[in-house]
């Protein structure tokens, strides 16, 4: 049977969201209470319902299929990510704790006169522009520059920090070589080198002169300072593997995840924590005191790239809400 990593990655990114939905904002004392020991925690049922981190995810996978067949023209993705922001951002559906940064953003970017670089906040490297981003590193047909601008451009829409710009793009790598089939034991040794080699690569052709909107002296320094915030949360990610207690409360380590880097990190750190065990992986990642959905999705996100569909148990996946939208995602994009 074939791996299928991206249907693996979708379901893993839902299945991490569901987990850690009861969870979030619960400090690890209180989530034993609610839920019992960590290592034994069940996803709710019957329905397990999703939050904003897999709706966006999926809004993204629509633009994304949307624009399949035409070339990664930036204009062409700006549009069609602008639409389906605004659409999920207008759904009664959007009532899971959405994020502030994403509500404010997608309100500005009603106004079609508007240019979307100035509806996106500048300031906010909050985690939600990585939540969404791991569709673009299992979708097929970019090229490596297109997946890095797209990934950033789509960030910029709602987050304009460099941190959130750089951490999705790094977030979209790590999925996209994941799924290709990388060994995770050097992943955080080919995320850093990716981030150097790209440290002071302004991606213009994405994201014009969005860096205008900050007060720094050039492109290549506002994207510098991006990288550089990953380049601190990778070191940190290296830290705590070297001395890795699977007992203690992740975010301890890496952060609690509210912002980009730190929910890169911390969901790789639970991920190759249980590289063979992705599900006790999931159960690391929701029972921690940080933003626990987003953490626990990125987790699910590169175990299911890593080991593929048949990563999750099916009485999981069978209950998972929109299973059917993202298994059918999952099915177009590993058949190509």
């Amino acid at each position: 049977m074939t791996r299928r990593p991206a249907t693996g990655s979708l379901l893993g990114l839902a299945l991490g969201d569901a987990l850690g939905f009861p969870t979030e904002f619960n400090d690890v004392p209180a989530i034993l209470a609610k839920c019992g020991p960590w290592r034994e925690m069940e996803l709710p049922g019957p329905v397990a319902w999703i939050t904003d981190d897999t709706q966006m995810a999926l809004a993204v996978s629509r633009a994304l299929r949307a624009a399949a067949g035409e070339p990664a023209e930036p204009g062409r993705y700006a549009e069609l990510l602008r639409r389906e922001f605004i659409a999920w951002n207008r759904s009664p559906d959007n009532n899971r704790a959405p994020g502030n940064t994403c509500l404010t953003a997608c309100g500005l970017l009603e106004d079609e006169r508007r240019d979307w670089r100035d509806a996106g906040q500048i300031d906010s490297k909050g985690c939600g522009a990585n939540m969404r981003v791991t569709p673009f590193g299992l979708v097929p047909g970019l090229t490596d520059e297109e997946r890095s601008g797209a990934a950033q451009l789509q960030a910029a829409l709602t987050h304009g920090h460099p941190t959130a710009l750089a951490a999705a793009d790094l977030t979209a790598h790590a999925t996209r070589l994941l799924a290709q089939g990388a060994d995770p034991t050097g992943l955080v040794g080919r995320l850093r080198s990716y981030a150097y080699d790209n440290r002071e690569t302004y991606r213009e052709k994405w994201l014009g002169d969005l860096w205008r909107r900050a007060q720094d002296p050039g492109p290549e320094h506002f994207i510098a300072r991006g990288w550089d915030d990953c380049l601190a949360a990778l070191a940190r990610l290296e830290a705590a593997l070297r001395d890795a207690n699977p007992e203690v409360d992740p975010c301890l380590a890496t952060g609690a995840g509210w912002i980009a880097e730190e929910a890169l990190a911390t969901g790789l750190l639970c991920f190759l924590l249980f590289v063979s065990d992705p599900v006790t992986a999931l159960r690391r990642a929701a029972c921690t005191s940080g933003d626990s959905d987003s953490i626990a999705a990125l987790t699910g996100a590169f175990a299911g790239a890593h080991l593929g569909a048949d990563a999750w148990p099916e009485p999981w996946a069978a209950r998972i809400e929109h299973r059917d939208v993202l298994l059918a995602f999952g099915a177009e994009w590993d058949a190509a």
